[in-house]
């Protein structure tokens, strides 16, 4: 039965991971109705440490774009893909300086379902405002992303961190689009800066977790492992779901969704939590 639940939890981070309807959010409202039998401790580790099969996907299906090197004739080096790292880098800034240092302070603060739920509704609204715009879009590649809207971008990217329920890649998205980019631009900036981002919060979650000496079962790591490895199968049909979809459709109705859930998370809350 647990292991049927982490394929649950895997299939539904492969998903929202990467749709602009915010990942955590989902995670967390999930584990309301569907308990893992694991200790409070590895559970926040496998919150965060279960975004690393979904960002292998993108190093899988993106590896001929974010690869800087060249083997065999000519340059050895790509700059296309060193500049694009650079604008990366740039991005994570914000998330870097403020997000980890101060993330189990953001955790305490906000994870529940009332900033969720307005997270969700908040950013459900910009969406529709942002589309409702019909503004061409300035920079339509990541190759015309200037160093300063990356950085605008990563500051959208650390509000997803602050505040669960926001979409990490909704939130870029959100500011791609506000900032002139296109939007299949804004979503693969956005899966590119995910990979540094999830990578270092996985990194530092793991060895939190090692240096508090908690001890992990056998079903523990099985639970980890079969969550990882449906997020990353799930992440794969999802993107290329996402960029296909979105050449011929805008994000209204991801908005809306976004909307809908908010307004229901508060609304069943109310009734059902516990005084």
């Amino acid at each position: 039965m647990e292991i049927l639940k982490a394929v649950l939890f895997g299939i539904v981070e492969g998903i929202t991971e990467w749709l602009p309807i915010s990942s955590t959010g989902h995670m967390i409202l999930l584990e309301e109705f569907v308990q893992l039998d694991v200790t409070p401790e590895f559970w926040s580790m496998f919150l965060v440490v279960i975004q690393l099969g979904a960002i292998m996907a993108v190093v899988m299906l993106y590896w001929n774009r974010i690869f800087p090197f060249r083997f065999g004739g000519g340059r050895l080096i790509r700059k296309d893909v060193c500049s694009m790292w650079v604008k990366v880098i740039v991005g994570c800034i914000p998330a870097v300086v403020i997000g980890l240092p101060f993330d189990d302070l953001f955790e305490e603060l906000f994870y529940n379902y009332k900033t969720i739920a307005i997270a969700l509704i908040v950013f459900g609204i910009a969406f529709i405002v942002i589309e409702n715009r019909k503004k061409k879009p300035k920079m339509r590649n990541i190759a015309q992303i200037t160093l300063p809207v990356a950085f605008m971008i990563g500051i959208f990217q650390l509000i997803a961190g602050i505040f669960p329920g926001t979409s990490r890649s909704g939130s870029t998205i959100v500011g791609g689009l506000l900032l002139g980019v296109s939007r299949t631009a804004s979503a693969e900036f956005t899966f590119f800066m995910a990979i540094p981002v999830m990578f270092g919060a996985s990194l530092l979650k793991i060895v939190k977790f090692i240096m508090e000496g908690v001890s992990v079962s056998g079903m523990e790591w099985a639970i980890l492992a079969v969550g990882c490895i449906v997020a990353f199968v799930v992440s794969v049909l999802v993107i290329r779901f996402l960029m296909d979809y979105i050449k011929r459709h805008n994000f209204k109705v991801f908005a809306w969704y976004r909307i809908l859930l908010g307004i229901l998370v508060l609304a069943y809350f109310m009734v059902f939590a516990k005084p």
